[in-house]
């Protein structure tokens, strides 16, 4: 079988979530089917993370803005190409397929929830075309993909038409997130700060990724801590993050902050690594791989009790109410004041990380993918 896969945004530096999602499953699927053959559509850009192979093909589609890339250009790679069906990956997809399609659907929060104030123009545009996209692309579909069971609930509930060819198929995490020696974690991690242990948040201009209670709590975890960590925020800018801490009336927090911005993807296993502990305490995730990566580095969590988070994290995941700052400081001072509960916590996620893996992923979908056959 001939299978397209829509990866459009894996050439660009700054990858995002759903990119590595396809990313990995397209390099698991090089590695274990050698059977069928694929065609992997991608705007071009600076980092070409994945070659041809006999049976991988890469397929540069170039258009000025991603609606016309998806809605024109695709179309008509799909077509030359002749493929037998189009995955689309990353929750869009062309009103106007000439093959079967599949669509793995994330997350619908954005047909949920209205429109964030503290959006980037980028999020903004990508918000309204999701809104115009999805209800309209899912009753076109041959078959859609979730991430989480949780996700799929609140997809039925908006769409109970399509329950009978939805599937929940869970994302894994990289085989480069595990236990590193002290040295080499020491060796990337002293390029953002001199200390050994730390906080570490993932930050996002996106509000459901609570970048402001992580603030709130943090601010006052210094005063209930006696010996207070600091705390690395990466994926912000100082300025924003600045201008953040003064609407906030939190400016006295801020040198115990550091602000990396943009960390490249081979800095971040040592980061885990080197972490006391990882804060991820989402107002809302369609899945949560964070969660996957910090525990394979043996590095204790703190994340939400709600959403996908408690699906991925597992029933001895420390969980908290992410709208409650209290509930994530008195997490952070729990693992800083029980020593048998912090090493539990380790051996916990070291063993929970095991149900999870790209492999599976990729087979789950290439089971899919061949169902298409008789449908």
């Amino acid at each position: 079988m001939k299978i397209g896969i829509e990866a459009q945004r894996i050439f660009r530096p700054d990858k995002h979530g759903m990119d590595f999602v396809i990313l990995e499953v397209l390099r698991q699927l090089q590695l274990n089917d050698d059977k069928n053959e694929y065609f992997v559509f991608v705007s071009p850009g600076q980092d070409h993370c994945i070659n041809d192979t006999e049976r991988m093909h890469i397929v540069e589609v170039t258009c000025p803005t991603y609606p016309l890339w998806e809605q024109w250009a695709l179309p008509r790679a799909v077509r030359k190409t002749k493929v037998d069906m189009l995955h689309c990956t990353s929750n869009t997809a062309p009103l106007n397929c000439p093959v079967p399609l599949v669509l793995t659907l994330h997350d619908i929060i954005y047909l949920n929830s209205e429109k964030s104030k503290g959006m980037s123009r980028y999020q903004q545009m990508g918000w309204y075309y999701r809104r115009w996209n999805v209800p309209r692309i899912v009753n076109k579909c041959r078959h859609i993909i979730t991430v989480s069971q949780t996700e799929r609930a609140n997809i039925v509930r908006r769409f109970p038409q399509i329950e009978d060819h939805l599937s929940v198929v869970h994302n894994g995490y990289s085989e480069c997130y595990y236990p590193l020696p002290d040295d080499q974690v020491q060796s990337v991690t002293h390029k953002y700060l001199p200390d050994d242990k730390y906080f570490l948040f993932l930050g996002n201009t996106d509000p459901r990724k609570n970048t402001e209670g992580i603030l709130r709590a943090y601010n006052e975890y210094q005063n209930r801590s006696r010996n207070p960590l600091k705390l690395i925020i990466t994926g912000l800018k100082q300025d924003y993050l600045e201008s953040m801490l003064i609407n906030m009336e939190l400016e006295i927090c801020m040198s115990k902050i550091i602000c990396t911005g943009y960390v490249p993807g081979e800095d971040l296993p040592a980061l885990y690594n080197g972490a006391f502990a990882f804060l991820y305490p989402s107002l809302f995730e369609g899945f949560g791989i964070p969660v996957l990566e910090a525990m394979a580095c043996g590095t204790p969590v703190v994340t939400s009790n709600c959403s996908s988070l408690p699906e991925v994290a597992g029933e001895g995941g420390l969980l908290v109410n992410p709208s409650s700052p209290q509930e994530i400081i008195d997490a952070m001072i729990l693992l800083e004041t029980d020593t048998e509960f912090y090493q539990n916590q380790i051996n916990y996620g070291l063993e929970r990380v095991k149900q999870f893996s790209w492999k599976h992923t990729a087979e789950s979908y290439l089971k899919l993918y061949e169902a298409m056959e008789y449908l």
